[in-house]
Formats: C-alpha cells, sequence, structure tokens
C-alpha cells in the first residue's frame, strides 16, 4: 500500500476501490491502518468514507463489474488503478445463418468483420474484460445470404420463426459454463414492454477475461419451417474495460 494507492482512493470514480487493491473497508489490516494515522485528518477521513459502502452504489452492468473487480486479472486492475483503462457500455455481437442444427456464433476463424461481429477469433483483446449482464437474441432474413444483405437485414424478435424460438443456446467463457443449455424462448419479448427488443437479464451475470475464448451455440431441434436466408443476430450486452 503507497500514498499513491491513497491518492486513487481518494479521487477515484469507481464505487469500491478498495476491490481494486485488496481491500477490505471493514477490516482494514495494520499496513494500511498505519499510513492512514500518518496522514492528516481531513485526508485520512477522506480516504476511509471512500473505502466505505456508498448510499447509492453503480447499477446495471458497471455495479456488476465494480462488483467482480477482484476477479479481474492482476495487469488490468492496475491499469485501472492508473487511469490508463476506464470502464465502458459494450456489445459483443455475431451474426450467423440459420442453417444448421448447431450453430456456433464465435469461431477460432472469425475475424471482425463491420456489420457481422465486432471481434476476431472469438476472443476479446488484451486489457479487454467484459461483465455480462444480459443477452439479445433477434433474427431477420432478406432477399439472398450475400454478405451485403446480411450486413442490411431487419433484426427482429425471434417469435417470428417457431424453429428459432423453441431451440436452445449456451454461453461458456473463461473454460467455464455461464449459462448452459437454457431455452430460446427467453428472448421472446413481444409481449413484454419492459424489457428491449430480444433481450435477456443475467440474473447471475459473469464476467468474461481478456484472451479467453468465448463459445455462444445455439442448438435447434428442427430447421422446418424457418424463413430462408434467416440469419440470427446475438449479442452480449455490459461493461468492458478499455483505453
Amino acid at each position: 500500500m503507497t500514498i499513491e494507492d491513497l491518492d486513487f482512493i481518494e479521487q477515484t470514480e469507481f464505487d469500491n476501490p478498495g476491490e481494486l487493491l485488496g481491500i477490505d473497508g471493514a477490516d482494514m489490516n495494520a499496513e494500511l491502518l498505519g499510513i492512514l494515522n500518518g496522514l492528516d485528518a481531513v485526508k485520512r477521513q477522506r480516504v476511509l468514507n471512500s473505502l466505505k459502502k456508498r448510499k447509492r452504489p453503480s447499477r446495471k452492468s458497471r455495479g456488476e463489474m465494480e462488483k467482480f473487480f477482484r476477479l479481474l486479472p492482476k495487469h488490468i486492475r492496475q491499469q485501472l488503478r492508473k487511469g490508463q483503462l476506464r470502464l465502458a457500455d459494450y456489445v459483443i455481437y455475431s451474426i450467423k445463418p440459420a442453417t444448421q442444427k448447431t450453430i456456433k456464433f464465435f469461431e477460432p476463424q472469425d475475424d471482425k468483420n463491420i456489420g457481422l461481429r465486432n471481434i476476431s477469433n472469438a476472443k476479446l483483446p488484451k486489457n479487454h474484460a467484459f461483465m455480462c449482464s444480459g443477452i439479445i437474441m433477434l433474427a431477420g432474413a432478406g432477399a439472398d445470404s450475400t454478405e451485403d444483405v446480411v450486413k442490411s437485414n431487419e433484426y427482429k424478435e425471434i417469435e417470428a420463426e417457431n424453429a428459432i424460438a423453441n431451440g436452445e443456446f449456451s454461453l461458456k467463457a473463461n473454460k467455464v459454463q455461464i449459462v448452459p443449455d437454457t431455452s430460446n424462448r427467453v428472448f421472446c419479448s413481444k409481449q413484454n414492454t419492459f424489457n428491449n427488443l430480444g433481450y435477456y437479464k443475467l440474473d447471475n451475470p459473469r464476467l468474461i477475461k481478456d484472451e479467453e475464448p468465448i463459445e455462444f451455440t445455439v442448438e435447434l431441434g428442427t430447421l422446418t419451417g424457418i424463413t430462408a436466408h434467416t440469419h440470427i443476430w446475438t449479442g452480449l450486452v455490459g461493461t468492458i474495460t478499455t483505453p
């Protein structure tokens, strides 16, 4: 613990800076107490106030990310403390054709391609850790399956494609399961005015680390009835660390 660390605690925008430093505001060790006792009374109180949980903590995916600060890779925690990284809203998305019963949305051979997907090699780049707070699934069909048509499709609720709505999805990252096989019906939002189109909020949000494979898979029981040239748009919604 250094004076620079205390300056970070006092000045940071984060709700719980102690998490980045491995400090529990309710159980401070002798080293920290010794440094605090060497500060003037005003600065000491400001640091102590910052270490305590605030009455109005950060909300939504940002608040979820801050709760997982201790699980961030060490190099990302250090850069957040130094102000070299910050938190930002983000959606990881990918589009794939609904022409097979098993559809993998992030694959090692995939390259970033605006309008189709925004990551390469099924991984987040270095220093980009992501808190997955929710998932979106939509479907759309065009006149054909050429790249330009797929990129310009209108993607809507999956309810119109029963075979897709009655399928299942799973999400895996960091070599662990985030969402096991779950019905795609959770994305049926047409009758739910409280959620955004095709959005499913995770009650158990999870951290996806940088440079770790992401696996989002859709399994369909049948292809019967799916409109020709249908493609599925999926997006992982949350907060990411970024320069």
